[in-house]
């Protein structure tokens, strides 16, 4: 989930820049949520959620998320797409080594652009957040949420690890951890809120039973949220939303 300060604006840019479709939108008294993603999306493909707030505010970013990244088969031929549709040049393959390029959305969400051989066009790769202390944060995902490392990539400055639940397929989402060896410490903003993982539809009370036996953190339970989803934290302060599915 993102937040934007226009809504329409960012409807039209993901529609028209990535082929996204508007899956669902929901109006209520004070924020409407629109979740966004590509029309032949895999079944257990992710979503974006942008939730604009109907009072006005502006938003900070942070440093502690870092992007979305979205699928492609060659990051030159999309990115040369987006150059020529007007999509803003913010870091093209080439600064990247070739392998993967950034551009940005109109509310300053930088989304990076990965090859990938499988999955949709412009699907929603990974997410990634920075945290701290990388041991304790691959250890909350694998034992809270039952996920795997299954690639990480170690460098002079920093070191990215790759996670995802045991039995996910290749589209689906997973979740990029930076760590920076410099010991830095991240600011939240806001214009980053939360991802979300599934739960059955039955199973919201049950899943968060297990999340509380493993010692998560009980940031904002079901009952608070009449039983539609629960809100949970990982060990940096990301928040992580349990939705029914």
């Amino acid at each position: 989930m993102v937040r934007v300060e226009d809504l329409e604006e960012s409807i039209d840019w993901y529609t028209e820049h990535f082929d996204w479709e508007l899956k669902r939108k929901s109006e209520h008294s004070s924020f409407t949520l629109a979740f966004l993603g590509p029309e032949d999306m895999h079944e257990d493909g992710a979503v974006l959620e942008l939730t604009y707030n109907h009072d006005g505010r502006s938003y900070e970013f942070g440093d502690a998320w870092g992007h979305i990244a979205v699928r492609v088969e060659d990051v030159y031929d999309a990115y040369e797409q987006l150059m020529d549709e007007g999509v803003e040049d913010y870091r093209d393959p080439d600064s990247c080594g070739g392998q993967y390029a950034f551009v940005k959305s109109p509310t300053g969400h930088e989304i990076e652009i990965v090859e990938r051989d499988y999955g949709a066009k412009w699907s929603i790769d990974h997410t990634m957040i920075r945290v701290e202390d990388v041991d304790q944060s691959i250890g909350w995902y694998t034992r809270k949420l039952d996920y795997e490392m299954f690639r990480r990539s170690e460098h002079d400055s920093f070191s990215l690890y790759f996670l995802k639940p045991e039995d996910a397929p290749q589209e689906a989402m997973s979740m990029e951890l930076t760590y920076n060896h410099d010991g830095r410490s991240y600011e939240f903003g806001d214009a980053w809120g939360h991802v979300a993982v599934r739960a059955d539809e039955s199973d919201l009370e049950e899943y968060w039973e297990m999340l509380m036996s493993r010692h998560a953190e009980d940031y904002r339970d079901p009952e608070s949220c009449d039983y539609n989803y629960a809100f949970t934290k990982d060990p940096s302060g990301h928040e992580i939303e349990v939705v029914r599915r």
